[in-house]
């Protein structure tokens, strides 16, 4: 073999692992910036809400709802099933809860219940029945992974959701109640963008 014809070997081999090594370098970089369960748990237990200003209250709060904007569906589950945001939503302002609730609400939850509340009565029975089962399980899941192991709904906000109607009961609750109702929102959303919530037995 040539030098000449070695020299292009040697040199497209070194240019063939310097692709890789920036392609893995870009991979574990962009992997460094992307929000996970685990980075927004480790956000909300390093900063003390109570501690700051009116100005950077305003930017954590900020902060926290970009995080969780940017998680999937399932993500968010796992945090609120898993109580990670209590401490903070318990020293947030009334004021505050509503904006946080209303800046992670998932789009296209106000034509979710609009819809929802345009099924017959059983479908909507049976697509909450489902939603809770499936948070249930969710939240089995978890505490068998270590997490909490909480309902997705006191039995009092849940015999409240099933008299009142969905739409009417959300409309009328506190940032509170939201919050709680937050998840099986979501879940009915998915629910019902994946045919899933209506669809016979």
């Amino acid at each position: 073999m040539s030098n000449p014809r070695q020299r292009t070997i040697v040199f497209a081999a070194a240019a063939l692992v310097g692709i890789w090594v920036v392609a893995v370098a870009g991979y574990y970089f962009v992997q460094s910036f992307k929000v996970t369960p685990d980075k927004v748990r480790a956000y909300v237990r390093s900063v003390d809400l109570n501690r700051l200003s009116a100005v950077d209250r305003a930017r954590a709060l900020q902060k926290l709802a970009d995080e969780l904007n940017a998680l999937s569906l399932a993500e968010r589950q796992q945090l609120r099933l898993g109580r990670a945001l209590d401490q903070w939503f318990a020293a947030m302002t009334d004021a505050e809860k509503a904006a946080f609730i209303e800046a992670t609400m998932p789009t296209g939850i106000k034509q979710m219940l609009a819809a929802f509340e345009q099924q017959p009565e059983e479908k909507r029975r049976k697509a909450i029945d489902d939603a809770l089962r499936q948070l249930r399980a969710a939240g089995g899941n978890q505490a068998n992974a270590g997490g909490a192991n909480q309902a997705p709904l006191s039995p009092e906000l849940e015999a409240k959701v099933r008299t009142l109607g969905l739409q009417t009961f959300y409309s009328q609750s506190s940032a509170q109640t939201k919050a709680e109702l937050a998840p099986v929102l979501e879940e009915l959303q998915r629910a019902m963008e994946s045919g899933r919530a209506f669809r016979g037995r």
